[in-house]
């Protein structure tokens, strides 16, 4: 980036604003559709500012790996589409798109939120997958919020088809829904010069030199953290972060 930029980007955080006219840790308007996808079994499209991300999920039955045979699995999966930005290319998953899939899995995961048990069919033989599959839309800044939150309502809205012990008939839903007990909630804080903020646009984050994702549950558990950026973070800069998020979390938890 520019630096002269960047500095410009710094000396509006420092008097208090953001150059779209945002507090610096105000998120950007955000949108929420259901029931997007007529071939999954739970969507959700988010939009939070320019940046949209969809969010599928699918309900497949695999065989349960032999270390857990009574428990069902998580899985994620996220593309980034060239149409979304122009720094994104077609191909294999780059490493934005792992880390991402990976701090959505990360989340839920540790959340405890899904009872895997639950998704258990026949032990050691069946269990249903809960596998969710995240694309790009438009990506101007914040894709790991936009694509988590997107995810769980995902979840929410799934409802399992009907199995009759042999076959999954994918044009027929029940009224079964995913087994979760808690919403894990990812708010990522971006440090840029001296200031911390939330929700950057693409230029934002391209100048922040360090980030946290920190995913929480109502209770405001800590079920996760991801740092990423080149610059390290002091102990006392991560416990504002993890205050910041868990107070956001809150204005997100709104929309699952």
């Amino acid at each position: 980036m520019n630096t002269s930029f960047r500095q410009h980007i710094i000396s509006a955080l420092a008097s208090g604003q953001r150059l779209d006219g945002r507090a610096i840790t105000n998120y950007r308007q955000i949108e929420v559709e259901t029931g997007i996808s007529k071939t999954a079994e739970g969507s959700a499209r988010v939009k939070i500012g320019n940046t949209e991300v969809v969010a599928g999920v699918k309900l497949i039955i695999t065989t349960p790996f032999p270390d857990t045979p009574d428990v069902g699995s998580i899985m994620v999966n996220a593309e980034f589409l060239p149409l979304s930005s122009p720094k994104f290319e077609s191909g294999p998953p780059g490493v934005d798109s792992i880390e991402l899939a990976r701090v959505i899995d990360r989340g839920i995961r540790e959340s405890k939120g899904i009872d895997i048990k639950e998704l258990c069919i026949t032990k050691g033989e069946k269990c249903w997958t809960v596998s969710i599959d995240v694309c790009t839309i438009n990506a101007d800044g914040n894709l790991l919020d936009a694509a988590a939150l997107a995810s769980i309502i995902a979840i929410k809205d799934a409802r399992f088809p009907e199995f009759d012990g042999v076959e999954v008939n994918y044009k027929k839903k029940t009224s079964k829904i995913v087994p979760l007990s808690k919403t894990p909630i990812a708010v990522t804080i971006y440090k840029l010069g001296k200031h911390l903020l939330i929700d950057p646009t693409a230029a934002e984050e391209e100048a922040a030199e360090a980030r946290l994702t920190v995913t929480t549950t109502k209770d405001n558990h800590l079920c996760a953290l991801q740092k990423g950026g080149s610059l390290p973070l002091a102990v006392e800069e991560i416990t504002q972060m993890i205050d910041l998020a868990v107070e956001k979390a809150k204005e997100l938890r709104k929309f699952v």
